[in-house]
């Protein structure tokens, strides 16, 4: 099985704010184009013109509702790898195809040494695994590493295609190790949640949880007239449901 570093130089890392995801999947296909196909190819790899197109996506985003019986919102969940400080995807790697760096955190896979086991795919609790049926291995997300380490880019767009493309700016890149980083801060300041804690997988990545939507006083009034009890009922408690239902759809 493969050996994790006791420990990395950086955590480098995505913070999304659920808040302001407004779900237009633009991260999902600057990823595709980025990674495996380019602006003449179609999103799907496979039967991309027939019946069932399927393809590969190292980044998906999933829509759930939040209602607690007065108001409503949409929230838009992204889901990729959360490179984690101690991924069971990478323990359980028979061949050390899968492997997390020491310098970044960054978990990648050896496309020449992963022999599509998919043991990782079933390790992961977050479903961040993607087989390619075409080349019998296991891909991921990789923070565009091969963006982000690339000088020949002016220094702006060394970030991942996903971070470059979001027109709300709801996903952010930085080092989770430096406590002065932007992203840091943020997740710090707004309450950054580490999705299944419980696990001790210990993830990177953190999401910002969205906001309670305010009642104008118009609505507020006339909320008076129902017994939903949404005025007693706290935002955690709605947001509670909402990593449970995430748990679930992950588990």
């Amino acid at each position: 099985m493969t050996n994790l570093p006791s420990q990395t130089d950086k955590k480098l890392g995505l913070l999304i704010d659920l808040d302001i995801c407004v779900g237009c999947h633009g991260c999902v296909t600057s990823c595709k184009e980025w990674n495996s196909t380019d602006d003449m190819l179609p999103l799907s790899d496979f039967d991309s013109y027939g019946d069932s197109p399927d393809g590969i996506f190292l980044n998906r985003v999933h829509g759930y509702e939040i209602n607690d019986g007065m108001t409503a919102q949409t929230v838009h969940f992204p889901r990729s790898c959360l490179h984690c400080e101690q991924p069971e995807c990478v323990s359980v790697c028979p061949t050390g195809a899968s492997y997390k760096r020491q310098e970044d955190g960054i978990v990648l896979v050896n496309p020449e040494t992963c022999i599509g086991c998919k043991l990782c795919s079933w390790a992961c609790p977050y479903g961040a695994r993607e087989y390619d049926h075409n080349q019998g291995i296991m891909k991921k997300c990789t923070l565009c590493v091969d963006r982000i380490y690339n000088e020949e880019l002016a220094e702006e767009d060394r970030k991942p295609a996903c971070v470059l493309a979001c027109p709300t700016s709801a996903r952010l890149f930085g080092d989770f190790s430096d406590p002065h980083s932007e992203v840091s801060i943020l997740s710090q300041e707004r309450g950054g949640v580490a999705l299944m804690e419980s696990l001790d997988y210990k993830p990177v990545n953190r999401y910002l949880p969205p906001r309670k939507k305010q009642l104008s006083d118009k609505c507020e009034n006339t909320s008076e007239q129902y017994s939903y009890g949404s005025k007693n009922r706290s935002s955690d408690a709605i947001l509670d449901n909402f990593f449970s239902w995430l748990d679930k759809k992950l588990s």
